[in-house]
């Protein structure tokens, strides 16, 4: 393919993914629980399904029974599928589409319009997941605004100043919230 075709293929993607939210394509996307992917043979319209993540982090397909998928990309799920088939189907070749991910919560709390957990199909910034809140209300603290990120099983606070952001400076603390991260506005 020229490096043109490329190009105008990756543009068009991505023009795709902002009008079909649903669509997922982040390749380096880890799956989770409460994703929804389409797991297909191909020339096997018998074994195509739509799955849902369970909370252990596996999908039961057909003739293969249960795969572990959370924590691996679609490319690497699309390996283990075709391996495991293959003893059924030597010359099996897999789809594994992230249909819905449902795993992207984000929780937003304190004195924004609308508190509450937001189940969102791309990573957000915190100036987005603030604005899908419907805003600081007028007593918020601008300047005290939390991210609190769970990770490896540790908690850390990361400080957001909505003052300066607006204003234009200090613009790397409007960083990309991870699934899970609370954002906290006193």
């Amino acid at each position: 393919m020229k490096p043109q075709a490329s190009i105008l293929l990756f543009i068009v993607l991505l023009v795709l993914s902002f009008f079909r939210p649903g669509i997922c394509l982040a390749v380096d996307y880890k799956i989770a629980p409460a994703d929804v992917l389409e797991i297909s043979i191909w020339g096997e319209k018998d074994l195509a399904r739509q799955l849902v993540v369970r909370p252990d982090g596996k999908v039961s397909f057909p003739l293969i029974g249960d795969i572990e998928v959370a924590g691996k990309t679609t490319a690497e799920i699309k390996s283990l599928v075709e391996k495991k088939i293959r003893a059924y189907i030597p010359t099996a070749s897999a789809t594994v589409i992230v249909s819905q991910p449902g795993s992207l919560q984000y929780y937003v709390i304190g004195k924004v319009a609308k508190p509450g957990m937001f189940n969102v199909s791309r990573r957000l910034s915190v100036l987005q997941a603030l604005a899908l809140a419907g805003g600081l209300t007028t007593f918020a603290d601008e300047d005290s605004i939390s991210i609190i990120r769970y990770s490896n099983g540790k908690v850390s606070r990361l400080p957001f100043d909505y003052s300066e952001v607006k204003k234009g400076e200090n613009l790397q603390q409007n960083i990309l919230l991870e699934r899970g991260d609370v954002v906290l506005v006193p």
